[in-house]
């Protein structure tokens, strides 16, 4: 009798403790402005490197998938162009090496600024993304294991490529793109810490 009460006793506080589990509040997922990103702090509480490294890179995929990286690595021959991501007009082709065809090249018309009156983005090394680096088309997961590969990322390593995403002037264009369109979100800053923690976290990719 008695092994039976202490059996049900228990399993009372068995149960109670396993409800105050279930009623216990839940942390709220940080909330964000759809043009912000969250910082890095915000997944330090994701214990397993490989769920935290895959969360820090959707995160940055927020500016990956942007029309303002998009535009710039299309899948073709033909850029696109403002946030609806339209084909470029005027036509012009990718080019030997990015920089359009010799009888109408990037430097035409994009010259070393943004010309504002005419809609015109520019930076001095304006010019598309080789064809290797192609994203357009591609799930994120698919773009996360092509910036790891050299052999598709312009030939950089882990140091390059965070370099890259998080210094180079002509990505951080995006970011001040002029007229009208639409800021990658966050900021460069931003979008490079994330990068860095993913890789400090295994530079594991979504699936």
């Amino acid at each position: 009798m008695r092994a039976s009460y202490s059996l049900i006793s228990a399993m009372s506080i068995a149960a109670v403790l396993l409800g105050s589990a279930c009623m216990a509040p839940q942390r709220a997922k940080p909330t964000v402005a759809p043009n912000d990103l969250l910082p890095v702090a915000a997944f330090a509480n994701i214990r397993s490197p490989r769920t935290r490294a895959i969360a820090l890179f959707e995160e940055a995929g927020k500016v990956i998938e942007s029309p303002r990286c998009l535009n710039c690595h299309p899948a073709g021959d033909r850029p696109t162009q403002t946030d609806a991501m339209h084909p470029h007009e005027p036509l012009v082709v990718r080019g030997a090496d990015g920089h359009g065809a010799p009888t109408l090249a990037c430097s035409t018309c994009h010259h070393a600024q943004n010309f504002d009156p005419a809609r015109v983005p520019g930076h001095p090394l304006w010019h598309l993304a080789p064809l290797e680096m192609a994203w357009q088309g591609r799930t994120l997961g698919q773009i996360c294991e092509q910036m790891k590969d050299p052999a598709r990322n312009g030939g950089r390593d882990m140091a390059a490529l965070l370099h890259h995403a998080g210094e180079d002037s002509l990505v951080g264009w995006g970011w001040a793109p002029g007229a009208d369109r639409t800021p990658a979100p966050g900021t460069q800053a931003e979008f490079g810490a994330l990068l860095r923690a993913w890789a400090d976290a295994g530079a594991f990719c979504p699936g």
